[in-house]
């Protein structure tokens, strides 16, 4: 339950807009690693309260999810998408990575932020604006809940799309969690561009595409 108590304590302390960022998909064995920002003020805010099982996206139904997507992107300032695919991951390793997905997805904005909450220990690097980073931040920040549920909707998306490029890996259902099926066909088919080849099961097997 997001009682708003940071939000509200900011927006009286005299910020105007405030962003929430998290990330999906550090997990993966396959796809990019993607991060929202979402940026409110304090008229959005106070509808918030209206939002559907507002939650970290993991806790989120699908339907709800979808809905509660498409009410960001109506009414928030502005929300931005930052995406790092495999060639940065396997390059700089998923933690570098998911941070300048999370740096990215700041940039992008349409205003700058007064101020970034951000889900984790970690602040964003060399990130010109106030951070402050909450541990459990999607399950305790609304904002940073916001954030993550843009972020798994649009990486869930993005998975669906790739599985017809790269079919047999079962990406729409799997969205590249390495479940039961997904290992048993690396195994029969190796691995495919999307696949993380610094992650322990693909550094062994080779590019079949």
């Amino acid at each position: 339950m997001h009682k708003l108590e940071l939000e509200k304590r900011l927006f009286k302390e005299g910020y105007r807009y405030i962003a929430g960022v998290d990330e999906v998909g550090r997990g993966p064995l396959a796809g990019p690693v993607v991060s929202a920002c979402v940026l409110v003020d304090n008229k959005f805010l106070k509808n918030i309260d209206n939002l559907p099982e507002l939650n970290d996206s993991k806790k989120t139904s699908l339907k709800n999810r979808e809905k509660i997507f498409s009410i960001i992107q109506e009414n928030a300032v502005s929300v931005g998408i930052g995406v790092c695919g495999v060639k940065t991951i396997d390059k700089i390793n998923i933690l570098q990575a998911s941070l300048l997905s999370s740096k990215k997805a700041v940039l992008n904005l349409s205003h700058k932020a007064d101020i970034v909450l951000i889900d984790g220990k970690f602040r964003i690097p060399n990130l010109d604006i106030e951070q402050e980073s909450i541990i459990q931040g999607d399950a305790k920040i609304a904002i940073i809940a916001l954030a993550s549920i843009i972020a798994k909707v649009y990486r869930d998306k993005l998975m669906t799309k790739l599985d017809t490029i790269y079919p047999g890996y079962d990406f729409a259902k799997n969205k590249g969690y390495g479940t039961l099926y997904h290992r048993e066909q690396i195994e029969k088919l190796g691995a495919c561009k999307i696949h993380r080849r610094s992650f322990a099961p693909f550094k062994d097997t080779k590019n079949n595409y």
